[in-house]
């Protein structure tokens, strides 16, 4: 399916979703978005699974990204690891790209509060194979600043402001450089429904590797409607499917990709207790 029907697709289900209002106490889905990280970090003892899958349009390129998402001792310090296998068509290439380590801290709020904030630091480990465009060529860090602010009972937005910055990362040339990146991004997301979500994003990317004699500069602005679904089940297990269709805009005119999401949420015991075990009283009468 082209990127265009797939838009007209999108389009379409999100007009026929009814309304309905979330009931109270009701919290919307509370996944990432898809380019935009929301600032809820994993509840005590819940983990989640992320998987996405992006395919360019007109080149055949793609990128699988698994992302694991553990809480620490509680909400407010989450630990995480990302891992990449791309398949790329100029060089040809099919591998491991780099490794993230996460670490995020819940500095405000909380998936139940009306604004919250949690940075996150990752290390970038260079996994991947540099010479066949797989990894950055070098170790390096980023920060994140994700932002999330409910809009009324209809809609939430997040904000996000980051940058990458890599010592010693590979250039055009085939030499190396200081590879610096600043990112800012937004989304606004519509609950359409109790458990339904339609949302768009929009996110620019400006980076730089610099070294003596030359610098590479590269800028990306992408706009990415799209929606999401959850699937609850009794044991606590939530499966979250959403679809996109990423396009470039201004400096990235007239690229367009298809992006898949799917997540599944759920109480692990090695997580710790979850929020409501230790909000009972033990035997003895104390919490």
């Amino acid at each position: 399916m082209s990127s265009n029907r797939l838009l007209a697709l999108l389009t379409a289900v999100a007009l026929s979703v009814p309304a309905a209002a979330l009931a109270e106490g009701d919290l919307p889905i509370q996944d990432n978005s898809f380019l935009i990280e929301e600032a809820y970090n994993q509840e005590p003892g819940v983990i989640q699974h992320i998987s996405t899958f992006s395919r360019v349009g007109g080149t055949g390129a793609w990128l699988y990204s698994f992302t694991e998402e553990w809480p620490v001792l509680g909400q407010t310090h989450q630990a995480s690891v990302t891992l990449n296998y791309a398949g790329l068509e100029a060089p040809r290439a099919t591998g491991l790209g780099d490794l993230m380590l996460n670490y995020r801290w819940q500095a405000i709020g909380s998936g139940e509060t009306e604004v919250a904030l949690a940075p996150r630091l990752s290390v970038l480990v260079p996994t991947g194979d540099e010479r066949r465009g797989l990894g950055l060529g070098g170790a390096g860090v980023q920060v994140n600043l994700p932002l999330s602010a409910m809009l009324g009972r209809r809609f939430v937005t997040h904000v996000n402001l980051g940058g990458t910055y890599v010592p010693s990362a590979l250039a055009s040339d085939g030499g190396h450089g200081a590879l610096t990146s600043f990112s800012a991004g937004q989304s606004l997301i519509w609950l359409a429904h109790a458990r339904f979500n339609v949302l768009t994003e929009v996110l620019y990317t400006r980076s730089e590797t610099a070294r003596p004699g030359a610098n590479d500069h590269a800028e990306t602005f992408t706009v990415n409607p799209g929606v999401r679904g959850a699937i609850d089940f009794a044991s606590g297990l939530q499966i979250v499917p959403g679809v996109s269709v990423p396009l470039g805009v201004g400096p990235s005119h007239g690229e367009r990709a298809v992006f898949l999401y799917l997540s599944f949420e759920h109480p692990f015991r090695l997580a710790g207790p979850t929020a409501e075990a230790s909000a009972k009283p033990s035997a003895d009468g104390r919490g």
